[in-house]
């Protein structure tokens, strides 16, 4: 008999394509059975419903896709079974291999069959209900006797609450992208006369989408990179000027930095240019610039027009379009986003908007040109990416020079006849998050700008430096420190290795960022550069020791301890306040995610700096509190992935500070059922009046954090957070379970109270997870919830990105003042 995976693996190549294998397994823990969609664009446009049943997928391809229309037959042509992993698959099976093209998970979650799966499906007719993020209710399944050289069945939906007409609503049409990520589908120009012809961006019909005017927009941003990547790129010029982003509803024009500060009344000809376009509704993204007079951006220029408060010659060049006329285009291709855009400004003589024009000339070719004519360098865009709202590999930026903003802490007296000061000391913070004295810069000043400078340096003035070391001897003489608010645009030919640059040239003072979120710039390798080789010798980060640096921990993105350390030396200001007076219990994994993993909540033989210790007797049972960077980072050195904290602070190991509910899903349910069962407990915690902070597990839940105050003791915590667990799973027993275990949670959620007993532990907010690809457990707002696509969206690759862009959702935490009350009690049923 063949094996059941043996058509599908005798069809691939395993070393070329990047599909599973399927010789990894499911395992033997009980769950729901899961199905999902995925979209194909091999060599044709398809969607591929694939069904669990007998531990492999069982799929058939639907030209069409799913109807919701109970009057409407989808042809489904059975193909081999796929592995339960191929369920999760996303990415692009390279040209010249079996199902070429791109693969996006369409729609995913468990189904439940009527009567006995494999009888109905040996029969050829299933019948069956969806519980997915987009298709629901009652299907059908049914083999036809049609010929062919494959089976040929039909998907059709029953008639219940989920049906709807297709003339009505087409929800291929609706909904086309993925429920995992952010990707789309670009579907190709099929071929003509036997000639493959060229991906197109496709219609915007087809993807563009009916929405209202969102009141906020955040940015997409580039990723500076040391070499211009492979693949269809546009290139710009990188401007030297404010990024700002227009919105328009109606005759209410509003232009904002790209932290959302309203410059409307700072550039009323722009606004009045825009208003002339005579767009009903639309958000516009660009750059402000003044131009010199050879045509190059001056970023001093531009400031000088802001502080004399001149926008005359002050230039809006418009490259992206992210809304337009009560349409969403952001999932749009960029080239065709930026076609109606010039469409839009062509049809404008304004002196005042520019559509910034890209160009496709070779690119090494337009770098050399750009730095030859003196520009800052050039911004790459995927010809076909969506518009982000974030940093994003899909743009990029290539500098001629080494330039980016520094944190202003002090200013030197002027010597012979300079006027003002003579030249402005400069920091950046280090991955610690403290200040790094970074040199100074004395050239680039005008008269003018020197005395504007100074009038606004002036007010700063501090007597201690705001640097954890300061520069010492003549580099400190005469230095009159300022607080850390003023950011420098500076150019400069090198860096030391020491960290102090060379040959500066100030550009100008930048208002649009905080300075918060300045550091060293990294240019991220291309992929010709080589990886260096694994070093042998403890390699120092800050004060820390760090013995094999380059130990691969997570295979999936090559992630090593150095990158490990890093990620926790960057977040350390966040983390800490969650582990600080906590005892904490570590994951060690000595080997990395592919070896054993150890979990440890004692300090006992590891040597980790500054950690404090508690004995039973003081704690209940042996406990350790990580209060400090250098102990956070030494915990690193001894191999720790994962932080675990108590609901108690070593001010009182008897009386917890917290409850926690950790809802924990049966892995096969679709991401709409946990946050289903998040709002209907939240909803119960609102009635009963308790203040609820919210973060993801990392995993595949979410956890709800009740802060209370040191009254109640852990027995009669942990009670109560059972009563609330059980009054759920009474009303909803379909949905959730208040029972532990993977057979009481099959096609349910289990909501986990028992972390709430003494010396019980819940992954810390910010720590790694110990899984591949190391996600983190990320505080979120609740109003965040619904734009959530899982809770492990956030790893060690992409968290900066959030905390540059988005407030600390815990920060009123420790403020919150609630106690366990004898009405809530009696709520819950417990007298």
């Amino acid at each position: 008999m063949a094996k059941p995976l043996q058509e599908y693996q005798r069809k691939r190549d395993f070393n070329a394509t990047p599909e599973p294998s399927g010789n990894r397994g499911r395992g033997k823990q009980p769950h729901a059975l899961q199905f999902c969609i995925q979209k194909h664009d091999a060599s044709h446009l398809h969607y591929d419903f694939r069904l669990e049943l007998d531990g492999t997928l069982k799929s058939w391809a639907i030209p069409k896709g799913p109807s919701l229309d109970p009057k409407v037959r989808r042809l489904a042509v059975h193909v081999e079974d796929h592995p339960l992993d191929y369920a999760d698959f996303e990415g692009n099976i390279p040209e010249g291999h079996y199902g070429a093209g791109d693969v996006i998970v369409w729609d995913r979650g468990i189904w439940e069959p009527e009567g006995d799966a494999q009888q109905a499906y040996t029969k050829g007719k299933l019948r069956f209900r969806l519980q997915g993020e987009k298709l629901n209710g009652v299907w059908n399944l049914f083999r036809t006797h049609l010929g062919g050289k494959k089976e040929q069945w039909m998907l059709v939906k029953s008639h219940d609450g989920e049906a709807r007409s297709e003339a009505e609503y087409s929800i291929v049409e609706a909904q086309p992208d993925s429920v995992l990520s952010e990707r789309t589908l670009v579907p190709r120009v099929r071929k003509t006369a036997g000639k493959a012809a060229p991906r197109t961006p496709r219609k915007r019909k087809a993807s563009a989408q009916l929405a209202a005017l969102p009141d906020t927009l955040q940015p997409q941003l580039a990723t500076l990179v040391d070499s211009p990547p492979a693949g269809d790129w546009l290139y710009e010029v990188k401007f030297d000027g404010y990024r700002i982003l227009a919105r328009i509803d109606g005759d209410d024009i509003r232009l904002y930095t790209r932290n959302g500060h309203d410059w409307t009344a700072k550039l009323p000809h722009q606004q009045a240019a825009l208003r002339n376009l005579g767009l009903d509704s639309a958000w516009l993204d660009g750059e402000m610039v003044v131009n010199d007079a050879h045509g190059v951006a001056d970023f001093q220029a531009l400031q000088n027009a802001f502080d004399s408060e001149d926008d005359q010659h002050i230039l809006y060049y418009l490259f992206d379009l992210p809304f337009l006329g009560g349409q969403d285009l952001r999932q749009l291709p960029l080239q065709e986003r930026r076609n109606t855009l010039q469409q839009l400004l062509d049809q404008d003589d304004s002196q005042w908007l520019r559509f910034s024009e890209g160009f496709d000339q070779p690119v090494d070719s337009l770098l050399d040109s750009a730095c030859r004519m003196k520009l800052e360098g050039l911004i790459g865009k995927r010809a076909d990416s969506p518009y982000i709202g974030r940093r994003s590999a899909d743009w990029i930026k290539l500098k001629c020079q080494q330039r980016q903003e520094f944190v202003i802490v002090g200013y030197t007296d002027p010597k012979g006849s300079r006027s003002a000061f003579g030249a402005l000391l400069l920091a950046v913070h280090d991955e610690g998050g403290a200040l790094r004295y970074a040199g100074k810069v004395g050239t680039g000043f005008s008269a003018a700008t020197l005395g504007s400078i100074h009038a606004r340096l002036k007010p700063l003035q501090t007597a201690k430096p705001p640097l954890s070391q300061p520069p010492t001897g003549a580099e400190a003489r005469g230095v009159h420190w300022l607080k850390p608010t003023l950011l420098a645009e500076v150019a400069y030919a090198q860096m030391t290795r020491d960290g102090v640059v060379r040959h500066a040239v100030f550009h100008g003072l930048r208002d649009d960022k905080p300075a918060t979120a300045i550091d060293l710039e990294h240019a991220m390798p291309g992929k010709s550069v080589a990886k260096p080789k694994a070093q042998r010798k403890p390699e120092a980060l800050g004060e820390l020791r760090l013995t094999h640096p380059e130990r691969i921990i997570d295979a999936t993105r090559a992630t090593t301890k150095r990158q490990v350390a890093e990620y926790y030396a960057q977040v350390s200001e966040w983390i800490l306040p969650q582990l600080k007076n906590r005892p904490v219990a570590l994951v060690r994994a000595p080997d990395g995610l592919a070896g054993e993993l150890f979990f440890q909540k004692n300090a006992d033989q590891l040597h980790i700096p500054n950690v404090v210790s508690y004995d039973k007797k003081a704690a209940g049972q042996a406990a350790m509190v990580i209060n400090r960077a250098d102990t956070l980072l030494g915990a690193v050195q001894m191999n720790m992935l994962e932080l675990h904290t108590w609901n108690a602070t070593d001010k009182d190991f008897d009386k917890p500070d917290r409850f926690i509910l950790d809802l924990d899903p049966d892995p096969a349910l679709p991401w709409k059922a946990m946050l289903e069962a998040t709002q209907l407990t939240l909803t119960l915690l609102d009635e009963l009046g308790l203040k609820v902070f919210l973060k993801t597990s990392g995993g595949k839940g979410i956890h709800l954090v009740v802060p209370l105050t040191r009254k109640a003791g852990w027995d009669e915590v942990k009670d109560f957070s059972h009563a609330i667990v059980d009054y759920l799973a009474n009303l909803f027993p379909d949905r959730l379970s208040a029972v532990s275990g993977p057979k009481n949670r099959v096609g349910r959620i289990f909501i986990d109270y028992l972390r709430n007993g003494q010396g019980a532990t819940t992954a810390c907010a910010y720590s790694l997870r110990a899984r591949e690809g190391l996600p983190v457990s990320v505080p979120i707002w609740r109003e965040e919830l619904a734009q959530l696509k899982g809770a492990n969206q956030w790893h060690i690759g992409n968290l900066h990105e959030r905390l540059a862009e988005v407030d600390d959702p815990w920060a009123d935490m420790g403020k919150t003042r609630q106690s366990i009350t004898a009405r809530m009690r009696k709520q819950l049923g417990l007298g």
